[in-house]
């Protein structure tokens, strides 16, 4: 790994881990924790009301996404799902409720503040068929071919290493398993001078693809059944996007969500 990597990484963990602490020791108000302090196209109020409520409070204010992926990635009872990139636990959280006891849900951080938050999280809600992992989305910790949906919320972007990303998604997905990420994206006019000029790595932005290479990177790792579809804009000539993927193969009937 390069030194910009590293680099990069680590200032990636340091925010979100600065952004976890702020939840939970000092975002405290009269009804609970302030959301973390970001724009109108990033964050909880992109969720429905209704999931908002079923949820704490401190799940609810760590949201630093710019979408909802649970909403488009049509999870079913009995599935089990992997969040890349959890944070505070309100995608798991909502995708555990989704799939049923029958079903599991995993999350995945590399910031052990976010794990430590997203672990209290779910106690506070009760939710029993979770499980965090801690690691890295480039080389994910779990077997191959174990996984039904994979999603994410404007985590992809900020990996230096998104070939690793779509590889391990691919990987880790059984056949016929699917993708469903909320994810920022770059109009194909753009360079990346011209991106990083729009923001800064850690704000997603500077990292994102463009629809052609997210499209190509995708393929290339397997997938098929590609669409990526911009929801709305985050910065001039940067788009929130919906992203849809399918590993190839029948799918297994969807029985109690355990392995045999």
């Amino acid at each position: 790994m390069s030194e910009q990597t590293t680099d990069l990484r680590e200032t990636v963990r340091r925010r979100y881990a600065a952004a976890a602490v702020q939840v939970t020791e000092g975002g405290a108000a009269c009804c609970g924790p302030q959301p973390v302090e970001i724009d109108d196209t990033f964050g909880s109020t992109l969720y429905a009301a209704a999931d908002r409520e079923q949820l704490p409070a401190e799940a609810v204010a760590a949201s630093l996404g710019c979408g909802n992926p649970t909403a488009v990635a049509e999870l079913r009872e009995g599935e089990r799902v992997l969040d890349l990139g959890s944070g505070g636990g309100i995608d798991v959280l909502l995708s555990a409720r989704r799939v049923g006891p029958t079903g599991r849900a995993y999350g995945l951080d590399m910031t052990e503040e976010m794990l430590a938050l997203a672990l209290a999280n779910t106690a506070k809600a009760g939710v029993t068929n979770v499980e965090f992992l801690k690691g890295v989305i480039e080389a994910i910790p779990l077997p191959a071919a174990t996984i039904d949906v994979v999603i994410s919320n404007c985590v992809i972007n900020l990996s230096t290493d998104k070939e690793a990303v779509f590889a391990e998604t691919f990987r880790v997905l059984k056949p016929g398993g699917r993708m469903g990420v909320s994810d920022v994206v770059a109009d194909d006019a753009l360079t990346r001078a011209q991106r990083a000029e729009r923001g800064d790595h850690v704000g997603c932005i500077a990292g994102a693809l463009s629809f052609t290479e997210y499209h190509s990177g995708l393929q290339a790792a397997g997938f098929t059944d590609i669409e990526i579809i911009p929801t709305h804009a985050v910065a001039d000539g940067m788009h929130s996007a919906i992203v849809h993927a399918t590993k190839p193969g029948a799918a297994d009937p969807v029985t109690d969500g355990r392995e045999n």
